[in-house]
């Protein structure tokens, strides 16, 4: 017979390969921080398809009105993964906020919409540094332009076409800096003269006020333009890299439904989005729009980043402008699209 103590031994032994395989098929809580905008929605599509829960992740959503805001959160370490502009994410590494680019999302989302008084102007052929002057002239004031916080690529790209592209006079325009829900009210309310928007946003204010009018498209504000990305903080992705593929993984094929099948996509763009307030039309409508162009390779985007985050610093948001290196993580999408090219 078996003494005690091995008996013991044994029970020992099964008990804790017991709780190691239970631990092993817990879910993995992740807690994702995104912006409310079209271009977060192959994270919204990911996740209502069960592609995040079939790999074992456990995700909690919280929306937030700019990615500068969002990168705070993950700087206090409230986010594991952070899907909004991939700007906010390049100079929060400058301040210690450890984050990887591991996909991107949509390119090209910011467009530029005014209301009656810009509109004509700004599309009968008038250049938009003659039209702004002669609004001051006017109206005895700048026109204001609705935006999100400075640092943020909505803000980055009105700046560059303002400047850049058209040479206007810093007196005729007043930038007012705004949540993206505020600025969406702001443009409809008449509160300012011009706003740069994202879808859903586009959709809801063509609808509501056909005169408001789209002024400039995604490539006319900054060419190649880049936009949402999904980042992970540093220390997740070293703990938890499966996680993080099976995240990549769960992305790329959620861009893919997003072109190939919008109409199936749509009940997670309406869930996320919507909220009974935006109606499926409208959404489906949006999903359509010039201004969505869904993209998951990273590598896509890192000349277009590091343009966008030379013209920063001459805005001052940065002393020096931020390397790129380091702040994409190809492996896991290259890792998926292996796996994809293998099927």
């Amino acid at each position: 017979m078996l003494s005690r103590s091995i008996w013991w031994a044994i029970l020992l032994f099964v008990t804790l390969g017991t709780c190691a395989a239970k631990a092993q098929t817990q879910p993995l809580p992740v807690r994702i921080g995104a912006i409310p905008v079209l271009g977060a929605a192959p994270l919204f599509v990911a996740e209502r398809e069960g592609w995040l829960g079939a790999g074992g992740l456990k995700p909690a959503v919280t929306l937030f009105d700019s990615g500068p805001n969002a990168v705070q959160a993950a700087a206090s370490g409230t986010l594991d993964v952070y899907v909004a502009g991939i700007t906010p994410v390049a100079i929060g590494r400058t301040r210690s906020v450890d984050l990887r680019v591991v996909a991107a999302t949509a390119v090209g989302e910011n467009v530029l919409v005014a209301g009656t008084k810009l509109a004509g102007p700004l599309t009968d052929g008038t250049a938009p540094a003659a039209a702004f002057r002669r609004f001051r002239e006017e109206n005895g004031r700048p026109a204001k332009i609705a935006t999100q916080p400075l640092g943020s690529i909505p803000y980055t790209n009105l700046s560059y076409w303002l400047r850049e592209v058209h040479k206007v006079d810093p007196a005729d325009v007043q930038i007012v800096t705004l949540g993206i829900d505020a600025a969406q009210q702001a443009i409809l309310a008449g509160a300012v003269e011009a706003a740069t928007v994202r879808e859903p946003g586009l959709s809801i204010i063509r609808e509501r006020n056909p005169q408001i009018r789209l002024v400039a498209g995604g490539n006319d504000l900054f060419p190649g333009q880049p936009g949402t990305v999904v980042a992970v903080r540093g220390a997740f992705l070293e703990q938890n890299p499966e996680a993080v593929r099976t995240l990549v993984s769960a992305i790329v094929r959620a861009v893919d439904l997003l072109k190939r099948e919008p109409e199936r996509a749509l009940p997670a763009v309406e869930a996320a989005l919507g909220k009974g307030i935006v109606s499926a039309a409208t959404l489906r409508n949006a999903l359509t729009s010039p201004a969505t162009q869904y993209v998951a390779d990273p590598r896509s985007i890192v000349a277009a980043t590091g343009a966008m985050l030379s013209f920063q610093t001459t805005l001052g948001i940065s002393e020096k402008t931020p390397p790129t290196d380091g702040l994409f993580d190809p492996r896991f999408f290259e890792a998926a699209q292996a796996e994809a090219s293998a099927k």
